[in-house]
């Protein structure tokens, strides 16, 4: 799945994953804005009162909705970073996967509301969020470690140039999901290929 793609419902599905894929599809479809408890509740056949007594808020559903989603991500790409390959061809398909499709991107819709709310969010709020960051995260250094070790990276600090890749992604990636004019999914990706090229990609021998 796309970091944009949206998963159908199971057969049987719980009530509450039931309103998660409904509120990914909703997104998909009209955006963020289109986004009620009112016309959630009437897509899964529940009222606004029963939506709010199982998430409480919509900043919640939001929240949750977002970690729904990262968990199916977080199964695509630890199964494609244990797959063969040398450590570049998996690091390309970890960005393929990291970047938006387009502007709207349900997936980055749900991350920049989240993350404008986070300002008003509390500490256990803030703690989720940086779980989902820090699987990311963790995985980017682990998948540098792993080419540092075998000689296809240079010896760089694995962590901080992580943090630094991550960052170059995030900022490319917002620009591509808020529609901006002149950048669009190949130019992050052929961005990303030449950072990688002069920074990270070991000297022929």
């Amino acid at each position: 799945m796309a970091a944009g793609g949206v998963r159908p419902a199971r057969k049987n599905a719980p009530p509450r994953e039931d309103v998660l894929v409904a509120a990914m599809a909703t997104i998909a479809e009209r955006g963020l804005d289109g986004l009620t408890m009112a016309g959630l509740g009437r897509e899964v056949g529940m009222s606004s009162g029963h939506l709010l007594y199982y998430f409480g808020s919509k900043d919640e559903l939001l929240l949750r909705t977002l970690e729904w989603s990262e968990a199916a991500l977080g199964t695509e790409r630890r199964a494609l970073l244990s797959r063969g390959g040398t450590a570049r061809e998996r690091l390309a398909a970890y960005v393929d996967l990291y970047v938006p499709d387009g502007a709207r991107d349900p997936h980055w819709t749900l991350w920049l509301e989240v993350w404008n709310r986070s300002q008003n969010a509390g500490p256990a709020e803030r703690e989720r969020q940086a779980a989902i960051e820090g699987a990311w995260h963790r995985d980017l250094v682990a998948l540098l470690a792993e080419g540092i070790s075998r000689g296809e990276f240079r010896p760089v600090d694995a962590d901080r140039f992580a943090a630094r890749m991550r960052a170059l992604l995030d900022g490319f990636s917002i620009q591509v999901a808020v529609g901006l004019p002149g950048i669009g999914r190949g130019d992050i990706l052929d961005h990303v290929r030449e950072f990688v090229d002069q920074t990270l990609a070991a000297p022929p021998v």
